[in-house]
């Protein structure tokens, strides 16, 4: 208990320490009883302003001098950044420093301390409240997200048994129709036998009886039929098919399930976005620092556009004229295929089968060309097609313009069979430019469809579905410098690789669009791009007809 207070919390007079007090004196700050208030003004020294207890002003709690202990820190010393006594700012160890009025660094430092508090109260904690309030909604939004994901992959496994019940069912109603027909013919050999070997039972029947006649005139006309039957009806022999299962490719599968996205986990610092690091399984193929020319292959075009692998050391090739060109490493000329139209082709694929396809804007058609015969799968009405590229289901994207200049899309094919047709975004804006044929694309391992699209100065991805991802429009550091996007390919990694000719570089970007690095190699002008199972990239350089075959994993 304080030796100033009773058991009842009386306040004592600072000088007798007996008295409760009733005065209070400004000037020198102590408390008083009334008979040591009288004394106290009776000093005449100094200037005393006593005033009653209740109405005093507010006053500091001073501390007392840790060196002088009757003295008590009414000064401030401004070097030290600490309060001191009169007699350490005079005589003591801050003699010569700085010295303020205790009072009005107080002064200043409570204006400070309300600034802070006021900050705390009105702008800090509710943006601490405001941000704990939207961690909880987007938990919540996370739920409905992760609970909308597991719906969908169960609508996609769906989707897969009802496509695989309907490829049993029809093959089991293939299997009944060759039955059918297998039964039809041997139900129609029978009736033939049986037909041949009643005529036989009646001659012989007939025979018989002419021979126990002995009628002269029955035996003198009778001819014999025996040399009819002597070769006998043909037998018709029929063999049942055989159902050959293909290995289940797991991998393939899983591709046509669909994949998900990387994980990422960001962190918000204020009002700036920073990614924290990927939470992700690390490349299996990191990218070279230093790519490398690894093949140069002369295709002996004036001009090369395109190229698409066939195998590791086989490539399609796409020219100037209406001959493309399958060539190897060493630049042999291995196969050679004129368009049906004698005019040069759009663009060129290979499929899973190995077989190729071209479009032909000049008559509007797309083909696939087996065993050197070229079919004619698709002829457009209305549009153009440009660009075309085999997808891992085996399906054909075409990138296509309208007759009039005004619209772009991409298309999906099975066979002959339109599929799907992507053209406007969530908002119904187009997602292409609607002028320009140079408009290449490829599907990625995780089935993006990315178009690169040179009049847009974009390289435009969306998903499987036809939901734009995001648009790249070149690297944000070089502003100044023009970016339009021609061929287009991806890897096993899942990166984006687009020919950007008028700089002389190949961008590689991840599979969100995040840039990652050039590749230079001395190109000059690259066009069409492609990469082999063994993600060797393949190069088209348009100016000088040759193709590069680059190692850049």
């Amino acid at each position: 208990m304080h030796p100033r207070r009773s058991a009842q919390e009386v306040l004592l007079c600072d000088l007798c320490e007996t008295v409760p007090l009733q005065s209070h004196c400004e000037l020198c700050n102590i408390n008083l009883c009334v008979n040591c208030a009288g004394k106290h003004v009776s000093d005449s020294s100094k200037r005393h302003k006593v005033v009653p207890f209740l109405h005093r002003k507010s006053t500091p709690n001073y501390h007392k001098c840790p060196d002088h202990a009757d003295k008590q820190c009414k000064h401030y010393c401004e070097k030290c950044d600490i309060p001191v006594c009169s007699t350490c700012a005079l005589f003591g160890k801050h003699k010569g420093h700085e010295i303020s009025d205790i009072l009005e660094k107080l002064s200043a430092k409570t204006e400070s301390l309300q600034k802070d508090l006021e900050e705390l109260e009105k702008r800090m904690y509710p943006r601490y409240e405001k941000m704990a309030s939207d961690v909880e909604t987007e938990k919540a939004e996370l739920e409905r997200k992760y609970g909308k994901l597991t719906t969908g992959a169960d609508e996609q496994g769906e989707i897969l048994h009802r496509e695989i019940t309907a490829i049993v069912n029809r093959r089991k109603s293939a299997i009944a129709e060759m039955k059918t027909k297998h039964l039809d013919a041997l139900h129609k050999n029978t009736e033939e036998i049986t037909q041949k070997m009643a005529e036989l039972k009646q001659i012989m029947s007939d025979l018989k009886s002419m021979l126990k006649s002995n009628d002269v005139s029955l035996t003198s006309t009778y001819k014999s039929r025996n040399s009819e039957f002597r070769t006998l009806p043909p037998k018709v022999r029929v063999t049942a098919p055989s159902l050959s299962p293909q290995k289940i490719n797991k991998d393939q599968l899983n591709e046509m399930f669909g994949s998900l996205s990387p994980l990422s986990i960001n962190t918000e610092h204020g009002d700036t976005m920073k990614s924290a690091e990927a939470v992700s399984s690390p490349p299996v193929k990191p990218l070279l620092d230093e790519p490398r020319v690894t093949a140069t292959i002369d295709t002996g075009y004036d001009y090369l556009y395109s190229v698409s692998c066939l195998s590791e050391d086989q490539v399609w090739t796409r020219g100037e004229n209406e001959t493309m060109k399958l060539l190897n490493l060493q630049s042999k000329l291995l196969t050679s295929i004129q368009t049906k139209s004698g005019n040069r082709p759009t663009d060129i694929a290979v499929t899973r089968d190995g077989d190729l396809v071209y479009t032909d804007y000049n008559d509007n058609t797309i083909n696939i060309v087996k065993n050197k015969q070229i079919q004619t799968v698709i002829t457009l009405q209305g549009w153009v097609p440009l660009s075309v590229c085999c997808t891992a289901g085996n399906d054909l994207l075409v990138t296509m313009i309208s007759d009039d200049l005004k619209q772009s899309k991409v298309v999906r094919y099975s066979g002959s069979t339109e599929k799907q047709s992507i053209q406007f975004d969530d908002q119904g804006r187009p997602l292409y430019s609607s002028d320009g044929y140079i408009k290449y694309l490829s599907e990625n391992k995780n089935l993006d469809i990315c178009v690169a699209d040179c009049n847009a100065r974009a390289v435009v991805v969306v998903n499987q579905s036809g939901k734009l991802r995001f648009r790249y429009t070149g690297h944000p550091s070089n502003t100044e410098q023009s970016f339009y996007p021609y061929g287009i390919t991806t890897d096993s990694q899942s990166h984006i690789l687009t020919a950007d000719p008028h700089n002389n570089r190949i961008h590689i970007l991840d599979q969100d669009g995040q840039f990652l690095r050039y590749i230079h190699c001395d190109l000059e002008f690259p066009w069409g791009l492609c990469v082999d199972i063994r993600d060797n990239l393949f190069v088209a350089e348009h100016d000088t007809a040759k193709m590069k075959k680059i190692q850049y994993l």
